[in-house]
């Protein structure tokens, strides 16, 4: 019963479900079927629309193409307008533009340009279209005009512009300033901005359409005379300052002026005009005195322990006893060669400047000729100003003036310092222009070398004269001169190099003729002062300055060398006492046994000891204390040690016979206590005492 009741409600819903299905079956149907007369009705309109489009086309395309027709029609012409105006506007350029390029380009450079413009332009439409057009000769006429009012207006505006660069204005460019060089240098012969775009202006017109260089050779010329004028004034500004106020302003000195600021001084030669002129007149007095000055002593000043600057006392009082008239010529030499270094320096400053200028105005690839030309005039002027200081120092050095080599070595060495900015300055120029700096560096080397061998030459060859010689064995002028010589060199060691080699030989050479010399003095003693002042002096010198470490390097013993002459010479000196302290040594004495009767012969041998030693100490005290030794160490070493001898010596002499009564009369023979005669042997080398 149960499973009946189940079967039945199973099938009631399965039939439920089909029921169901089948309604929604049916709404799908009615639902296609509408989407179907939908699409219908949308094809039907598309077509609809599509046959309308095609007659619309099939009407407008034959109007488009009508319009487009007559647009090209009215293009042409106005095309044809247009060039017929710009033909018949040729035949009126000449008319138009004359009257302009009469009147010049002075004030109107812009309109005047645009005018050679189209004169220009109607010249090539001519020359292209018709060639046998009157208009052609009337337009070519009046732009050959235009062309040469320009170039006439190029050398009007560059030499109304163009002035000399004022010295004082050289002079601080080349003083040079930190902040300064931190930014774009300026260059110094600057144009006005105007002028310049002008004559930039004209530049590019006539290079582009003049077809002609002539104005770069105006160029050249006007701006070579300006800097020829600037360097010549600036030598001119020295010479007139230095003979109103005596001393010529230079910036390698540092100077302030109230009306510019505070310069730092650039790198260049300091002159010492008065040190170096002091060693020129020494150099100047042994060329006419053979080294060893006028009759008599030597007027060299005693040094007290070489702390006396021989160059800055004794020198000084020379020249303003001996020179004073030379003086001026000097201080005219000085004057010409600072102001020839500070021509040097304000020449590589000028010619930068010049060529920043021209690298605007002229062609690149015209540029580095037309700066070689430019700089050609003061190259050469300084060229040979150079040169005859070369000659001058050479005709000087065969007169065996020496002093000249002095006046090339402050120019040698700033021309070896300049020469890096040179060498970029003239970078691009002929090869001769470049070659000739280091001509003339090496012309004043080779002179240089040539002062510096004939002068050791001279050194070894001074004549032994008598009446030269310092009788109170003091420092040879000779040597004073060699030393002082070589001391100035010195400040130029880097620019002389190989050449100060030869200093060497000067020593040696002196050392060869201080020994020829020495001949002349008859007291062996006098010639050992002689030689060891000397040979003190040179090692002092060499000592005070770096001129020892030069020496060094081709005499590696040089300095222990004149040591051990100095003190060869000490012990020949002291030598010179035996013959006093022979008379009273111990191994030239006897021996006497106390309370014994000495015999007369005896007695008499301890009074010619005493007297012996008496006179002998009287007679070199006397003649010794006239001789000189400058150096107060040396000379104070000399007589503590011969003091230290003599006094014990003679103390043990006098302790041993003092008391013996070998007369009757002790104050006759015992003239002297031990200390007395060490008082005597310190008023040694002392004329004053």
């Amino acid at each position: 019963m149960v499973p009946t009741e189940e079967a039945s409600a199973r099938r009631r819903e399965i039939e439920g479900k089909l029921k169901q299905e089948e309604e929604t079956l049916s709404y799908i149907k009615e639902s296609l079927e509408k989407s179907d007369q939908l699409t219908k009705n949308m094809v039907s309109i598309l077509s609809s629309f599509e046959s309308r489009l095609m007659r619309l086309e099939n009407s407008i395309i034959p109007v488009h193409k009508q319009t487009e027709n007559l647009q090209r029609l009215q293009e042409n012409v106005e095309k044809t307008l247009s060039c017929l105006d710009h033909v018949i506007s040729y035949y009126h350029v000449a008319k138009d533009t004359e009257k302009i390029i009469k009147e010049g380009p002075s004030g109107r450079l812009v309109e005047y340009l645009a005018c050679l413009d189209k004169i220009q332009k109607a010249v090539e439409y001519f020359q292209d279209n018709n060639p046998d057009s009157p208009e052609l000769n009337r337009v070519k006429s009046l732009f050959e005009r235009g062309k040469e009012s320009l170039e006439s207006e190029f050398r009007s505006l560059l030499t109304r512009c163009t002035k000399p660069v004022p010295p004082i204005l050289i002079l601080d460019h080349l003083g040079g300033d930190d902040e300064i060089e931190t930014q774009e240098e300026m260059p110094l012969n600057q144009l006005p901005e105007n002028t310049l775009k002008d004559i930039i202006s004209i530049s590019r017109w006539l290079v582009e359409f003049g077809r002609n260089q002539d104005f770069m050779n105006v160029y050249y010329q006007i701006r070579s005379s300006q800097l020829d004028r600037s360097i010549k004034g600036l030598k001119e500004h020295f010479r007139k300052n230095s003979s109103s106020s005596g001393v010529p302003y230079s910036p390698a000195i540092q100077n302030k002026r109230k009306d510019t600021p505070t310069k730092k001084p650039i790198k260049r030669p300091v002159l010492i005009p008065g040190t170096i002129r002091k060693a020129q007149n020494l150099l100047k007095q042994y060329s006419q005195h053979g080294l060893d000055g006028k009759k008599g002593a030597s007027n060299l000043i005693p040094m007290e322990g070489h702390e006396h600057d021989l160059r800055l006392k004794h020198l000084s009082d020379a020249l303003s006893d001996k020179h004073g008239p030379a003086a001026g010529r000097d201080d005219v030499l000085d004057i010409e060669i600072d102001a020839y270094i500070h021509c040097v320096s304000a020449f590589v400053k000028l010619a930068q400047s010049e060529y920043q200028i021209l690298t605007e105005i002229i062609p690149e690839h015209h540029q580095k000729k037309t700066f070689d030309s430019l700089i050609q005039e003061s190259l050469d002027n300084l060229m040979i100003e150079g040169d005859n200081i070369v000659s001058a120092a050479r005709k000087a050095i065969i007169r065996h003036d020496y002093s000249a080599v002095l006046t090339i070595f402050p120019i040698l060495r700033h021309l070896k310092q300049m020469k890096p900015e040179f060498d970029q300055v003239l970078q691009g120029t002929a090869a001769s222009t470049k070659n000739k700096l280091p001509g003339l560096i090496t012309s004043m080397e080779t002179t240089g070398a040539k002062a510096l061998e004939d002068f050791a030459d001279n050194i070894k060859n001074d004549p032994d004269k008598e009446y030269n010689m310092p009788k109170d064995g003091t420092v040879h002028e000779l040597t004073s001169n060699a030393i002082l010589f070589l001391q100035q060199l010195l400040d130029f060691q880097e620019t002389a190099g190989a050449m100060l080699a030869s200093q060497g030989k000067v020593l040696g050479n002196l050392q060869l003729n201080l020994l020829s010399k020495v001949r002349v003095y008859e007291d062996p003693a006098l010639k050992a002062i002689f030689l060891h002042n000397n040979y003190n002096y040179i090692l002092k010198s060499l000592e005070k300055s770096e001129l020892i470490q030069l020496v060094a390097v081709t005499r590696k013993a040089a300095e222990n060398c004149y040591r051990e002459l100095i003190e060869k010479q000490i012990q020949t000196y002291q030598d010179s006492w035996l013959k006093v302290t022979d008379y009273i040594s111990e191994r030239s004495l006897s021996v006497f046994q106390a309370g014994v009767k000495l015999k007369d012969k005896e007695r008499q041998m301890i009074k010619e000891r005493f007297k012996g030693f008496n006179d002998g100490l009287e007679e070199l005290c006397k003649i010794q204390k006239a001789w000189a030794i400058p150096d107060t160490e040396q000379r104070d070493k000399i007589r503590r040690a011969q003091k230290t001898i003599v006094k014990e010596t003679y103390g043990a002499f006098l302790n041993r016979y003092g008391n013996v009564p070998f007369t009757k009369n002790p104050e006759k023979y015992i003239k002297y206590q031990v200390d007395q005669v060490g008082e005597m042997i310190d008023k040694l080398f002392d004329t004053s005492a």
